[in-house]
């Protein structure tokens, strides 16, 4: 038996929680040739649902790793009756940033009960790669980022909130928005990082220098959006 399929037979023989978690990490770690690719995808995705936290963020790791190919698998793979793979499959995702799963982040950031998941979520909403998208997809893909985010500005949760001001200048920063958009996200910082809109002071400073790092890139969208603030009564 090759390598690889030493590896992902140890995962799924594992007798007990720390050789499951050990067999995992040896398998996410390896340098996998193409044709080991697709078995290797597949026992990572299997790991997702396992009730192996400790495996579950190796596997984690291991897709995030092989990048694209994952993706896929990934999303085939979804089932709503099993949350924990699910919730998984979102940071994996988030962690890969390709467009494909796109729908599955909007939806994580809008309702998933769990915060770490739509923490997680908006960090991936802010770190999708578009470069291989055409200039119409472009556009519409960095428009549902930047609602979603816009929308997990109001999440019950600080860490969330925390994320969404990471999660928004990412996107600032890398996917050049247009105009209208850099208002939308300069405006949502502002408003995070005051004090009687936001009460948790982590997350006002990090609003604060997401905002103070866009201002430098977007000086007309800053003018206006001070414009816009002072006119206020």
């Amino acid at each position: 038996m090759d390598p690889i399929g030493e590896r992902i037979q140890a995962v799924r023989q594992a007798a007990s929680a720390q050789t499951m978690l050990a067999a995992t990490c040896a398998l996410a770690a390896s340098d996998h040739g193409d044709s080991a690719n697709g078995e290797a995808i597949a026992c990572l995705v299997e790991v997702l649902g396992f009730n192996n936290p400790g495996a579950a963020v190796a596997a984690v790791d291991g897709l995030i790793r092989l990048g694209p190919m994952a993706v896929e698998p990934i999303l085939d793979s979804l089932d709503p009756r099993n949350y924990g793979a699910r919730a998984w499959a979102v940071r994996a995702l988030a962690g890969i940033g390709d467009v494909r799963g796109l729908d599955l982040l909007e939806e994580a950031l809008a309702s998933d009960v769990g915060p770490s998941v739509r923490r997680a979520a908006a960090c991936g909403l802010g770190s999708l790669q578009l470069k291989a998208l055409k200039p119409h997809q472009r556009t519409v893909v960095r428009e549902r980022a930047l609602l979603a985010l816009l929308g997990g500005c109001h999440d019950g949760e600080w860490v969330v909130r925390y994320a969404v001001s990471v999660g928004l200048e990412s996107l600032g920063l890398r996917l050049e928005p247009q105009p209208q958009e850099q208002l939308q996200l300069l405006k949502a910082l502002a408003a995070l990082g005051q004090a009687e809109l936001e009460d948790t002071v982590v997350v006002r400073l990090r609003a604060r220098l997401a905002h103070q790092r866009l201002l430098a890139l977007m000086p007309a969208a800053g003018i206006e959006v001070q414009a816009q603030a002072e006119a206020l009564p």
